[in-house]
């Protein structure tokens, strides 16, 4: 299941089912006064009459619990009926987002129902990056929730080398519903010009509600003149929500899925190599992994909280090993003011570390250093797998383009290097596909 959890859907599935183009970072204003209210289609009309499901049902099976929330299920529209065949188009969609719903997709749903929201918000991260928590768009909208980089900060998300909060699960989700609800607010109860705006930006769907105003047209989602993604975007919404909400009508077989937690919460005491984590708690370091998309290093972030999310049933092992862990073996950082005649080599003797190692955890480019700068140093853990070394230590830092045809594969067997290291230097989702053009930076030995 872990080799097929974070396995790529094709271009054609990302462009029905995935938005790149989010652009979260304008906040609203309240629509000017005197503006015709909405029309009926811009609000949330109450679903079909459905049996009530059995208590059986809701506790073994968190399609269900989704379908009993979900509040859109009679909106017609062509543009949904639309979205939704390119849906059912894809035979494996549904199979592959259901691999990753298992990680993230429950507590998503549990934090939309505790704040009383429409359950379809819970399915927005399958639009907007497909639960791929690794995804990225071209304009650097990042996560489950593509949030851009200046949103994240607005909304208090931090980004920095070690940790990108874009990317949690919790934190993300936190900040995802806070900003839909109070573009909720802005746009007086409005779900539809909400989820505009989170697309698009508040401050571009008010504008295009004023300019209907003055012209005499009505301001609802449907009339306004909005981005093409944007006219897509809560389309594809409103369609997988019909999908979900009744699959036989459509001939969808949904993979099981459990309703149970996936993860428990761990402290793990100071700053730990992820690699120690895996191992403490018993679990594949791809799970690890997929549970803390926002750890961008090798280790967890000094400065973030001092906790990881683990599978269920592995927190017992975890604990009992961190318990026991020998000081020495944590994660631990010196500081070391640079003196004249210093280099990077003489420095990295001293402290018996690697060039590489004090490049990579500085942002140093080259070998240029000035006296009376300070290095970080780490020392403790085990740091032999944090980069690929060379036995004499020559290992240099390098760009490398991905050319068409270029795989994880090839690019490490043409560098003699692995293909976790490339994987851990660059932050990447170790299923998705490289792209051409894309930038890599490898630790590359007597280059």
């Amino acid at each position: 299941m872990l080799r097929n959890l974070f396995a790529v859907i094709t271009a054609c599935i990302l462009a029905a089912g995935c938005t790149t183009t989010t652009d979260t970072g304008s906040r609203t204003s309240t629509p000017a006064a005197g503006q015709e209210a909405h029309s009926a289609t811009a609000k949330a009309q109450p679903a079909r009459a459905r049996p009530a499901p059995t208590a059986e049902a809701v506790q073994d099976d968190l399609w269900v619990t989704l379908r009993a929330g979900l509040r859109w299920q009679d909106i017609e529209r062509a543009e949904v009926d639309r979205e939704r065949e390119r849906y059912l188009a894809q035979h494996n969609y549904f199979d592959l987002v259901g691999e990753r719903a298992a990680y993230y997709l429950k507590y998503i749903a549990d934090e939309v129902e505790r704040r009383d929201m429409p359950m379809e918000v819970a399915l927005l991260p399958l639009v907007e990056s497909t639960l791929d928590p690794f995804a990225t768009s071209p304009n650097h909208a990042a996560g489950l929730w593509q949030i851009m980089p200046a949103t994240g900060r607005h909304l208090g998300l931090r980004q920095d080398w070690w940790y990108d909060g874009r990317r949690d699960l919790r934190d993300s989700t936190r900040a995802a519903l806070d900003y839909l609800e109070a573009l909720h607010r802005d746009f007086d109860g409005d779900w539809m010009l909400a989820l505009a705006a989170y697309n698009s930006g508040g401050g571009r769907v008010a504008s295009a509600q004023r300019s209907n105003a003055r012209r005499g047209k009505p301001t609802d989602f449907w009339s306004l003149s909005l981005p093409r993604e944007t006219r897509y975007y809560l389309p594809r919404l409103l369609a997988l929500s019909q999908i979900i909400g009744d699959p036989e009508r459509y001939g969808v077989e949904l993979p099981p899925l459990a309703n149970t937690p996936a993860f428990t919460v761990v402290a793990t005491g100071g700053q730990l190599e992820l690699s120690r984590a895996a191992l403490l708690a018993g679990v594949e370091p791809a799970a690890l992994r997929a549970l803390n998309p926002g750890q961008l290093r090798w280790a967890t972030s000094p400065d973030a909280a001092q906790e990881l999310l683990v599978p269920v049933g592995s927190e017992t092992s975890f604990n009992a090993g961190i318990a026991a862990l020998d000081p020495e073996q944590r994660v631990r950082w010196d500081h070391y003011r640079i003196r004249r005649g210093d280099s990077l080599i003489r420095i990295a003797r001293k402290f018996d570390t690697e060039v590489a190692l004090l490049r990579e955890v500085n942002s140093i480019r080259g070998n240029l250093i000035r006296a009376g700068d300070t290095l970080m140093i780490p020392s403790g853990g085990d740091w032999s797998g944090s980069l690929a070394m060379t036995a004499n230590g020559k290992a240099q830092k390098r760009g490398y383009k991905v050319r068409r045809g270029d795989s994880l594969y090839r690019i490490a067997g043409r560098f003699k290097v692995s293909i976790d290291d490339i994987i851990a230097w660059n932050s990447l989702d170790p299923e998705d596909y490289l792209r051409p053009g894309q930038q890599l930076t490898l630790y590359v030995g007597g280059m």
